[in-house]
This record gives structure tokens, C-alpha cells and sequence, in this order.
């Protein structure tokens, strides 16, 4: 094997030990406090910038999958919110403004907010019901102390494990066949 290869290979690594790290800093009581919104929620929008939004996106699949109704924020078939929804975002540092915006406008209709996020304290935390904190560096974190990756890339992929985690989560709760959940699943790719 080439040199090369065995620098992917010792940077997968790199990165599975960092995400081994985070995992043993997070609080997964905290974590599962969202479920109960999830179910109880009248219909889910996910909303995330950049990565942190294609993780969304893919949450929002899964919930699809499970048979929650779903939109993601930005969509032009997406509808108003509205008292008994539940808007997920996510902001490693909780200040992405249009983020901020969505929770705010979210807020104002009567809809509940939980977010992902790097901290407690931020304009987002302060409009939201639950905070699901991710020990992870924030996109500016430049100085390389919790994560040797790039810029937010430990919280961006954090979000789309422990999005797949809680997913895997409600669906161990139920009897609900693989199959089942298979035919909500896409048919027009």
C-alpha cells in the first residue's frame, strides 16, 4: 500500500478516535430528552447551514422514514410553522443568524425548539426548549484543542450519528418491520 493510502487510512482512524472521545463527553440522558418532542409533535422542520444542514436533511429522511411528518427549512414545498410543531436546529455555536431567525420566527407561531449545538449559551439556546449539547469544536475553532479536523467537521458528523443514533432508538421502542419503513423510502431516484 502506498504511502498515501495509509494517510487516509491514519485519518479515518484520527477521525473515529475523535468521535470515540465526544462520545464518552456526551449526555445521553440529555440526548433522549427529544424524543418526547419528536412524538408529540404535530410535524417536524429540520433546519441547518451548510453541513450541518445536509446532516439535517438527513435526519429528516429518517424521521420520514419512520412516518413523522417532516420539512426541511428553506424548501419551497415547505409550509408555515405553527403551534405544535417542533422546529430541530442545529448551530455548533448558535449563532448562524438565519438559524437564529428560524428559531425566533418558530417562537413567535407557538412552535417548540430543540437544538444541537456546541453551547448552552447563545441566542439560540436562549430560544429553546431543550439544548442537545455536542462537545465538538465550533466552525471558527481554529486552534485545533478538541478537534485536529477542519473547522466544525467533529459536530457535523456528530450531528448525522446521533441523529441515526436516536432514530435507531425509537425504532428498537417499536415492532415496526424494516419493511415497512422501506416503503416510505424514496421511489423516484
Amino acid at each position: 500500500m502506498s504511502k498515501k493510502y495509509l494517510n487516509v487510512e491514519a485519518n479515518l482512524t484520527l477521525i473515529l478516535e475523535e468521535h470515540k472521545n465526544l462520545m464518552r463527553q456526551i449526555d445521553f440522558e440529555q440526548v433522549e430528552k427529544i424524543i418526547p418532542f419528536l412524538k408529540s409533535a404535530d410535524r417536524i422542520f429540520v433546519v441547518g447551514a451548510g453541513r450541518s444542514g445536509l446532516a439535517m436533511k438527513s435526519a429528516a429522511m429518517r424521521l420520514m422514514h419512520f412516518g413523522f411528518t417532516v420539512y426541511v427549512v428553506g424548501e419551497t414545498t415547505t409550509p408555515a410553522i405553527r403551534r405544535g410543531d417542533l422546529l430541530i436546529a442545529a448551530s455548533g455555536s448558535g449563532t448562524t443568524k438565519s438559524i437564529v431567525q428560524s428559531a425566533e420566527k418558530a417562537n413567535k407561531a407557538g412552535a417548540k425548539v430543540v437544538a444541537f449545538s456546541t453551547t448552552q449559551t447563545s441566542p439560540l439556546a436562549d430560544l429553546s426548549a431543550l439544548v442537545l449539547l455536542i462537545p465538538a469544536a465550533q466552525k471558527e475553532d481554529h486552534g485545533k484543542t478538541i478537534s485536529e479536523q477542519y473547522a466544525g467537521s467533529l459536530f457535523e458528523q456528530s450531528l448525522l450519528l446521533l441523529t441515526d443514533a436516536l432514530f435507531q432508538t425509537i425504532w428498537s421502542e417499536t415492532e415496526i418491520p424494516a419493511e415497512e419503513l422501506w416503503e416510505r423510502h424514496a421511489n423516484l431516484e
